[in-house]
């Protein structure tokens, strides 16, 4: 009798052992917060992989821009604006600036730095942002008749915004796998990129100097209408919301 009851009570733990082994078996997975995040990662890590495999001569040009102006002198045909080459980085660019951009939403007002639906709207703020003004910049130079400058000057200005770009995408995957970064540090990167583009206006003005001297009234009205005056508003629009 005892040895029945103890087969039934061996029996009624295997059965229950059993019974947790299939509810963990059969526990639907949960996909991670991050898992979005690196996907785009590895993507963006493919596509600087790929550009640097079918532009090898010009990418090796382009991660010296930092030490020296050849890059730009070699590409300095406008053609080049609308190339492979630059619109594939030029994406890579926005989705970086994008992570930078939820990462600092992140630190400096709570907001969640794994919120995918957030990255997407910061990445297509950015993406409308960039594209209308290059196309209102595009109409103003046919009707001010200085296409030539704006074409050189963009290409110059996407080259430089894109190397940046380029330096910030494993910056941004260090600080969005770690713990909170020091304010000092935050506060060092935002100074370097807005030098960073401020350094990319004195070259622009030093290399084009001649053309803008016949063209200055024109140039100012460009330059206060298209690179001063859409951050101040958005600037304005940011810190009132």
């Amino acid at each position: 009798m005892i040895k029945k009851i103890v087969r039934c009570e061996a029996a009624a733990n295997f059965i229950n052992f059993a019974a947790d082994m299939m509810d963990i078996f059969f526990e639907p997975r949960t996909i991670g917060a991050r898992d979005w995040a690196t996907i785009t990662f590895v993507l963006l890590l493919i596509v600087i992989v790929v550009v640097k495999s079918v532009f090898e001569t010009r990418f090796q040009e382009f991660i010296r821009l930092a030490f020296t102006d050849k890059y730009l002198k070699v590409y300095r045909d406008s053609s080049y604006l609308m190339s492979g080459f630059t619109i594939f980085l030029f994406f890579m660019q926005l989705a970086s600036l994008a992570f930078f951009i939820q990462l600092m939403l992140h630190h400096f007002f709570q907001t969640s730095k794994t919120d995918g639906i957030l990255f997407i709207q910061i990445l297509t703020f950015v993406g409308v942002f960039v594209l209308s003004k290059f196309l209102i910049e595009k109409i103003i130079a046919t009707a001010f008749n200085i296409e030539e400058f704006t074409d050189q000057y963009n290409l110059q200005k996407v080259s430089y915004r894109t190397y940046v770009g380029l330096l910030l995408l494993p910056i941004n995957a260090i600080l969005f796998y770690n713990s909170e970064p020091s304010n000092f540090l935050i506060y060092f990167l935002i100074v370097v990129i807005l030098l960073s583009n401020m350094l990319t206006y004195i070259i622009s003005l030093k290399n084009y100097q001649n053309l803008l001297l016949s063209k200055l009234f024109y140039f100012i009205l460009y330059l206060c209408a298209l690179e001063i005056a859409p951050y101040y508003f958005i600037y304005y629009w940011f810190t009132k919301s």
